[in-house]
This record gives C-alpha cells, sequence and structure tokens, in this order.
C-alpha cells in the first residue's frame, strides 16, 4: 500500500533499526518504547489487522510466533516474561492499519493493560 508506513519501511524506503528480517517478517525497534525492549514485528505482506488474516496467512502468522520466540530469548525475556500483543482497530489502540505484534519486556507489567 502506498501510503502505509509500515509498507514504506519493509521497502526500505523509511528507515528503522532494524533487528530481524527474513521474506516474511521484518522486526524493527520500536520509535517510542513502552519498555527496555520493544520490538515490533510485521509481516511484510500488507494485512491491515488481525481481522484481515485468512488460511492462507496461517504459515506468515506462525512464522511471526516463531521469530517472536527466538527474539525474546535473544534480548534476554525469555526466563522473566514479556508480552506480545497486536492492537485491532481504533478503540484497541492500533494506530497503524498494518498487521503487527508488539514483543514487550524487560520490567514488570501490569495488568490490566491501559
Amino acid at each position: 500500500m502506498e501510503d502505509c508506513i509500515f509498507c514504506k519501511i519493509v521497502s526500505g524506503g523509511i528507515s528503522s533499526q532494524r533487528v530481524y528480517e527474513d521474506s516474511q517478517v521484518l522486526v524493527i525497534r520500536d520509535i517510542n518504547p513502552q519498555a527496555p525492549v520493544h520490538l515490533l514485528l510485521m509481516s511484510k505482506k500488507h494485512i491491515a489487522s488481525a481481522l484481515d488474516v485468512s488460511e492462507a496467512d496461517v504459515p506468515l502468522i506462525v512464522r511471526i510466533m516463531v521469530v517472536a520466540s527466538q527474539l525474546a530469548r535473544k534480548e534476554g525475556l525469555a526466563e522473566r516474561g514479556f508480552r506480545l500483543l497486536t492492537n485491532v482497530g481504533r478503540e484497541g489502540g492500533q494506530s497503524v492499519p498494518h498487521l503487527h505484534f508488539h514483543l514487550i519486556g524487560g520490567r514488570q507489567m501490569s495488568w490490566p493493560p491501559g
């Protein structure tokens, strides 16, 4: 999508601090981190949100989960815990209409989230 900021990041049109990349997934450091570790795991394929995931996207979603697990270990979060989430829609806190997951850790998380 031409006006999608994450599509521009995926294509290299906007610079980012890349942590991981393969043919399906790009992971960057969040520019407004909410914890000592705050990564954004995004699909390279433009999917607006979790509501738009189809059966054909199952391998992609599994890939994102595997990458999240690997990065949680690499970033030192696996033993203490972390949060992995995606926001959906305006009231759900989604500010960029491109499927992405937040991997957040390195501090105590509270519940319920704000």
